[in-house]
This record gives structure tokens, sequence and C-alpha cells, in this order.
């Protein structure tokens, strides 16, 4: 009776102690497959934090190229980038202590985002002042240019002005000189003789140079109704077999102009013109023999070559 008393006793608790290994078998199993969920769990935030810290520097990233294409468009339209500089050192504050962040939480993340959204929009609006900048640039080129046309036309103009005085001046002086020249005298039949130390004068195709005291020169002066009657200054060259003008200082010759030259004369003769066909004469001496061969006497008178003759010495 004693023995079948005791089997039971010990069958209970057999009982009880499987019942108790097997509670303590479910309790570690859940608790390993929850630690293991966790860590899963843990493996998949972290995964997600890096493609999200990624994603971010590369917006970053992006946003300092698309500020620096700014800041480079706006110094070639000629606007200010202070403003575009300013914000550029702040993206890179913000990229560096992004980078120092490595474990950063997801509510810092976020805010990141934030500053993303805030700088996406600042590029939008300098988009807009971009477009302005191109827009004023484009009309100041257009204004330029109508400028340029419009100052090229006036000193075409101011060129064409200038031409057409020159070409007025030049015609004046032209029409001044024709009726200078139209209105100077006109010397004809003139003549030299020969005067030797008596007085008598003498008329040959060639004179003895030991015969000729003085020369005379007589000429008429033809009537000119453009030429003014008033007191005329005739300068008289007489040029030797040579070419040279036979002159001497002490005994009245010197220079005169003529064609915008400067000449010596022989001797100087003031004449009273009137318009009734004037005979001139003039008496010349030397004071020195001629020598032999062909001489040329030229008249000027206002600038203007007006007659000439030529006798010969023997």
């Amino acid at each position: 009776m004693e023995s079948n008393q005791q089997r039971p006793k010990t069958n209970g608790a057999l009982l009880a102690a499987l019942v108790l290994m097997t509670g303590l078998a479910g309790v570690t199993s859940y608790l390993y497959f929850d630690k293991k969920g966790v860590a899963e769990t843990q493996e998949v935030t972290i995964a997600e934090r890096v493609e999200e810290l990624s994603n971010t520097r590369v917006k970053l990233d992006s946003i300092s190229t698309a500020l620096d294409a700014k800041i480079a468009e706006v110094q070639k339209l000629g606007g200010d980038v202070t403003e575009l500089q300013n914000v550029k050192a702040k993206l890179e504050a913000d990229k560096a202590s992004l980078a120092r962040g490595a474990k950063l939480s997801r509510s810092a993340i976020a805010s990141y985002e934030g500053k993303i959204r805030e700088y996406m929009a600042y590029l939008a609006e300098k988009d807009t002042l971009i477009a302005n900048l191109q827009r004023e640039k484009e009309v100041l080129v257009a204004d330029n240019s109508t400028l340029n046309t419009e100052n090229t036309t006036l000193k075409t103009r101011r060129q064409q002005l200038e031409d057409t005085v020159a070409l007025v001046a030049t015609q004046n002086q032209e029409l001044a000189t024709k009726v200078t020249r139209a209105s100077a005298l006109k010397a004809q039949n003139v003549k030299v003789y020969a005067v030797n130390s008596r007085g008598k004068v003498k008329e040959d195709d060639e004179y003895k140079a030991k015969r000729i005291d003085k020369i005379k020169l007589t000429y008429a002066l033809l009537d000119n109704p453009l030429t003014a009657e008033e007191p005329k200054d005739v300068f008289v060259r007489v040029l030797d077999p040579d070419g040279a003008v036979v002159s001497d200082m002490a005994n009245g010759s010197g220079t005169f102009s003529a064609g915008g030259d400067e000449m010596v004369y022989t001797v100087k003769q003031t004449v009273n013109y009137d318009r009734n066909g004037k005979s001139v004469e003039l008496l010349y001496s030397r004071g020195t023999q001629y020598r032999p061969g062909k001489y040329t006497v030229e008249l000027y008178s206002e600038g203007f070559k007006i007659g000439a003759g030529e006798f010969a010495v023997r």
C-alpha cells in the first residue's frame, strides 16, 4: 500500500517539472525571437538613416553646384553676387555640419530637408532675378546698338558735311583764284632798249655790252574791267644768261611772293593803273657791265606773272 501511494507522488513531480521546462523553453524561445526582431528592426532603421544622409548630402552638393552657376551667371550679367556668396558660405557650413553628424537622428535629418527646401526656393527666386538681368542686358545691348548706329550715322553725316564744307571752300578758293587771276594786270608789247651813257636810246636785236649804261623797259597795261583802278606794284625780274636774277639789294632789289613762292626781284615800280590801256616806262641802271648772252625780263603784279620780254648782249 505504501509503495502504491509513493508512485502517484513521483509522477506528479515529473509532470510538474516537465511543465516547468516546457514553459521555460517557450519563454526562452520568445525572448530569442523578440531580440532577433529588434535587431533586424534596428538594422533596417540604420540603413534607412544612412540612405537619408547620403541623399541629403547629394541634394546639398547639387544645390552648391547650382549656386556656383548662378554666381557665375550674375557676375557675367554685371549683377551683385554678395548675397549669393553669403548663401553659398552658409550652405558649405551646413554641408560640413552634416559630414560631422554621422549618427544624426531622424528629426535632425528632417531639419536638413527643411533647409534644402529653403535653398531650392532661393534658387528659384534667383532664377527670376537672372531672367530679369538677362532682359535688362538685352535691352541695354539693343539700346547700345541703336546708339552705335545713331553715332555712326551722325559721324557719317558730319563727315559728309565736312567734305561738303571742304569742297565748297576749295571751290570758293578756286573761284577766288580765278577771279583774282582774271582781275590781274596784263602787260603786252614788252620791249627792252639800251641806253648809253649820253642818254641815247637804241633799239636793236642785240646790244654791245660796253654801250649799255641803262636799260629802258616799256610795256602797256591792257584794259581789264575786273581790275581796280588803283596804284599797282609791278616787280621786274631781269634774268641773266644762266637764269640768275640780276639784283642788288642796295640798288632797289628785294623779294616778293608769287604762286606761293618767295622770289627775288631786280627792281620794283608802282603804277597808277587806269582802264585806258596805260603805257609804262622804266629805266634801270645796273651799275656793272652786262656779260654777253640772252637776258629775259619778267613782270609780276599781285602774285601773278603779267608779261615778259627779252634782249641780247654781245
